[in-house]
């Protein structure tokens, strides 16, 4: 299958790959049409066109680089269409940095009762009003050139876990079809774009393949012949060991070409966050920073921060005494008990502020860490103070 030229290619999308260091880990650029994405990157969830709690001037003063946009939600309400128009998903949601927008797929298979797989594609019905729909790896690729992202992601086929070997062989087999047809479809669309002189979308493939070594490599060979921008792992992260998640990581990060971003989906708690560098994860994403703020569970140098507590209610120190962020700077951990105690908005924004800082000062931690071979040490630190608890 011919791809695109290279020169046009590189003027929209590329991935750089600026040094890798004895762990595996991999320091980088991502070069995008609405800027650069410095790598391992950690992508916050704006499922709906927001990040929960946060405005856009918030984000951009925050150093986000990229966000996660999701395409099942989108597509729903207020509809792909009325999003073209309304200039992509940048323009809607005025957003001048990169964007990343999934299949749409979790989302589907999260359903349960309300869909049906077949080898054509997803026939579902809306979590909104009971509308019929269907979701086939070229319409998963329709919706997402008319949000506009900067990458978009193949249909894939996600299942529960625990599995058997069998219903996850089905499913990778699935999966793998499903990304051949998509990258058919984005190959005509390339075509199309390169005589208008508008390639500006990038396509990754999804390995799958449940918790079964070998269907996650045999998913990885198939996927690299199609030869997408980029890899990701999906399908992990629903509910088995973390020790499970990194031997799949693995599996199939150590076939993936090092000259293309590799991308772990829906991961992680921040202790967890440097075993997928490890492995050679460049991008991740997770709704734990914006979810456990809503609930007051607040992320901190020193572990997990339960702001309803009553201890905190006298409490004038800030929520961590270590962050440079705004929140930290201004406000203690009484009063934003107190928003919490009160039910007041306030509250959720700023524990929401505080989450994203911390995930995306992490992430500058453990860059800084390859660059100068110290992630081994920063890795151990952060497993003795981060210790996971119930939130």
């Amino acid at each position: 299958m011919p791809s695109p030229p290279a020169k046009l290619v590189a003027m929209a999308f590329r991935f750089e790959l600026r040094k890798k260091d004895k762990s595996g880990a991999r320091l980088g650029r991502l070069h995008t049409p609405h800027g650069i994405v410095d790598t391992p990157a950690f992508m916050p969830v704006g499922t709906q066109g927001t990040v929960k709690g946060l405005t856009q001037y918030a984000l951009e003063e925050l150093g986000v680089q990229i966000l996660l946009g999701n395409t099942y939600h989108l597509y729903l309400r207020p509809g792909h269409e009325r999003i073209r128009q309304l200039g992509g998903l940048h323009g809607f949601m005025a957003w001048p940095r990169a964007i990343l927008t999934d299949s749409g797929g979790f989302q589907v298979f999260s359903l349960s009762e309300l869909r049906k797989v077949t080898d054509d594609g997803v026939k579902f019905r809306s979590h909104l009003d009971g509308s019929e729909h269907f979701l086939s790896p070229e319409k998963a690729l329709e919706i997402q050139t008319a949000l506009g992202s900067d990458i978009m992601m193949v249909l894939d086929e996600c299942i529960e876990y625990p599995a058997s070997h069998e219903q996850a062989c089905k499913a990778a087999a699935r999966t793998f079809d499903w990304a051949r047809r998509a990258r058919t479809a984005f190959a005509a669309q390339t075509s199309a774009r390169e005589a208008a002189g508008t390639l500006t979308q990038a396509l990754f493939g999804i390995v799958q393949g449940g918790t079964y070594t070998d269907l996650r490599r045999e998913s990885a060979k198939q996927l690299i012949d199609l030869d997408f921008d980029g890899y990701a792992v999906g399908g992990l992260a629903v509910g088995e060991p973390h020790a499970l998640t990194c031997e799949m990581t693995e599996a199939a990060a150590a076939l993936l070409p090092a000259e293309k971003p590799r991308y772990l989906m829906g991961v992680g708690k921040p202790e967890d966050i440097p075993d997928y560098v490890r492995l050679g994860i460049d991008m991740m994403d997770c709704v734990l920073p914006t979810r456990s703020a809503r609930h007051g569970c607040i992320f901190t140098s020193a572990g997990r921060l339960l702001i309803r507590n009553a201890k905190h209610a006298d409490d004038s120190r800030p929520v961590d005494e270590e962050c440079s962020c705004a929140v930290c700077k201004r406000h203690s951990r009484a009063y934003l008990r107190h928003l919490f105690m009160a039910n007041e908005i306030l509250g959720s924004v700023l524990a929401t502020h505080h989450n994203i800082h911390f995930y995306l000062d992490l992430m500058r931690r453990i860059r800084h860490a390859i660059e100068f071979g110290d992630l081994d040490l920063l890795a151990s630190e952060m497993k003795s103070r981060l210790v996971a608890d119930s939130c």
